[in-house]
């Protein structure tokens, strides 16, 4: 009996505990979200007494494909690569000018595929030069405790070793304020922890449209780029 209890000690401690919950958004103007549809909410936790452990480097892919990035939101560790395959029958250039990390692709055709390697934490949001209804969020974080919420809201968090941790959270519907509300400093025992229900709400957002890659209102789509059907 003891010598299968250190075993399972020595395996608690080697991949750490879970940490789980459950996530709702209220508020919104979403129909899919009316439909208890609660997916792309990230969630990380940061160590509040050391630094977190390097990042294993990743290598994920957002697709382009019927004019949209799937998946919408991703979440890679600093560090990590993204591949932007385009699997649509027409042209498309990811970019993003936005601080956390500004990248341009460039113009590339169908069957292609560009990458971008993401070296510093932040939340990165993606668009496409020619299609303004185009866009995506990419969650670069500096721990590798995260996830992204699916459809039920429902998240996990694996291999966290015990200890105290802040509970970050991101929804691009929510308001800056609104999510620093609800960040707060979590104990995870040995064990694993269960979080109480978060409630996003995203009253008071507003979507906006965006600018192209050079800071101008897009032009309307006339169904064709370069020669090629848009």
């Amino acid at each position: 009996m003891t010598w299968r209890w250190l075993i399972f000690f020595s395996a608690a401690a080697t991949f750490g505990a879970t940490v789980s919950g459950q996530v709702e958004l209220t508020n919104s103007r979403d129909p899919n979200v009316r439909r208890h549809n609660y997916a792309g909410v990230v969630l990380w936790l940061e160590p509040v007494d050391h630094a977190a452990p390097a990042v294993p480097p990743q290598h994920l892919r957002m697709i382009q494909k019927n004019k949209q990035f799937q998946p919408h939101v991703l979440a890679i560790g600093v560090g990590g690569t993204v591949d932007f395959p385009n699997f649509d029958p027409i042209f498309h250039n990811a970019f993003s000018n936005f601080s956390a990390q500004q990248f341009d692709v460039g113009l590339y055709a169908p069957g292609t595929s560009k990458a971008v390697t993401f070296n510093k934490p932040g939340i990165v949001r993606v668009f496409c030069q020619i299609h303004s209804s185009m866009s995506a969020i990419i969650a670069v974080i500096a721990t590798p405790w995260y996830t992204v919420t699916p459809e039920s809201g429902k998240f996990t968090i694996g291999n966290v070793p015990a200890g105290e941790y802040m509970l970050r959270i991101f929804h691009e519907r929510a308001l800056p304020d609104t999510l620093k509300f609800l960040e707060h400093r979590i104990t995870v025992p040995p064990e694993g922890l269960t979080i109480s229900l978060i409630s996003i709400s995203e009253t008071g957002y507003i979507a906006a449209p965006h600018l192209d890659k050079h800071g101008k209102p897009y032009a309307p789509e006339t169904g064709t780029y370069g020669g090629v059907g848009k």
